[in-house]
């Protein structure tokens, strides 16, 4: 009896095309997309860090500091912009717009009269200012440990394995206190609630399964209904839906974590009201691909996970390589979670947000337009 039990098993597994993928792929694609993160054995396999440089100084050391700066692997060092017909060397003052931007996560500003004092051993060390983007802890950290790096190759002439404190650094956090302000609530909240978001969105949509099944669909059809006022009641509703899901999320970490969410609304109810639009869109596009409820279940959860890992939900994109961080882009969470993270950690006013913005509606639209072309099976049927 138990052999032919096992056997029943083992062929319904065979036939079940979607179980095969969550017992076998998705765990090695989760494994590897963790490994590809976590699993880096030394900084010269982290992704390059875009750094800002001022040189203030402009002494032949600090030049030469620049220059090494440059010349580090693990570094994408700018020390000038754009101006006219040229170029200009960067001052303080658009090195720190730059990191309150987003555009680097870090500054460093060589000021006056360092090169006299290096390397300032017994406490006469002009201390560097290091400007930095505290959404992006580990940026600033790596940076300093490269500053000691750069140095000791100015003194010694190669960089030793553990190089001294050559390079004494004064920290300024240019976005203020994350912790006091709830900008990290807000981080966890983004990521959490755009991932359910999407499961919500795809078990939703699937309501369309169910009708179909009980023959509902049918009958609803042969009304004046048509499938695009169907499929856009559906999605109205579930834009309805997973708005609301957003605002629970962030309101209870308004009342229980701290987070601001009223010194951020207008910025809130643009992002919620387009990421929820999306997810929507996408939900029905799930759900219009698969023919039932058992299938969409599966495929929804392989997709999303997914998404969710490559996406920054799981874990902050800044953290995976250069490459990593270019395929989180085809995701749907990482242009919805970059608009939060700009709303509330860069204070960005709402002009700000449109490449975020002007994504998610094409999205949207992409979305609606796939969903009407799969519905088109229920119209022949």
């Amino acid at each position: 009896m138990i052999p032919t039990l096992l056997r029943i098993a083992r062929i319904s597994l065979r036939r079940d095309r979607v179980a095969q993928i969550m017992t076998f792929v998705l765990p090695v694609a989760f494994f590897s997309i963790f490994a590809m993160v976590f699993g880096r054995a030394s900084i010269e396999s982290m992704p390059r860090i875009a750094l800002a440089v001022v040189d203030e100084d402009r002494s032949l050391a600090s030049g030469q500091l620049v220059a090494a700066l440059k010349a580090d692997s693990s570094l994408r060092v700018r020390d000038s912009v754009r101006a006219g017909g040229g170029r200009a060397a960067l001052d303080r003052a658009r090195a720190a717009e730059l990191v309150r931007a987003g555009d680097f996560p870090a500054a460093v500003v060589i000021p006056s009269g360092w090169g006299a004092a290096f390397p300032g051993f017994g406490g006469t060390a002009v201390k560097v200012d290091m400007l930095r983007d505290v959404s992006d802890p580990v940026a600033s950290q790596v940076v300093v440990g490269q500053l000691q790096r750069a140095a000791a190759r100015l003194l010694q002439g190669d960089a030793a394995s553990e190089p001294m404190v050559l390079v004494a650094t004064r920290v300024t956090d240019l976005l203020g206190d994350p912790k006091r302000s709830g900008r990290m609530i807000s981080f966890y909240a983004a990521g959490i609630a755009v991932m359910f978001l999407l499961f919500s969105c795809a078990s939703g949509g699937g309501a369309l399964l169910d009708e179909q099944e009980s023959g509902t669909l049918e009958r609803v059809l042969s009304t004046d209904v048509g499938m695009g006022t169907l499929l856009a009641g559906k999605w109205l509703h579930l834009t309805l839906l997973g708005a609301l899901q957003i605002l629970v999320m962030f309101a209870w970490g308004m009342l229980v974590f701290g987070l601001d969410l009223i010194g951020h609304l207008p910025g809130f109810a643009v992002m919620t009201a387009f990421t929820a639009a999306a997810a929507a869109g996408f939900g029905l596009v799930l759900a219009t691909a698969c023919r039932t409820r058992q299938q969409l279940s599966g495929i929804a959860t392989l997709v999303i996970l997914v998404m969710s890992a490559l996406g920054g939900s799981m874990f902050p994109r800044f953290l995976m390589s250069e490459e990593m961080q270019r395929v989180g882009l085809l995701t749907f969470n990482a242009w919805a979670l970059d608009g939060y993270v700009k709303v509330f950690w860069r204070e960005a006013p709402l002009a700000e947000l449109w490449p975020q913005l002007a994504v998610l509606a094409a999205l949207t639209a992409a979305f609606l337009a796939i969903a009407r072309l799969l519905a088109r099976r229920w119209e022949r049927a």
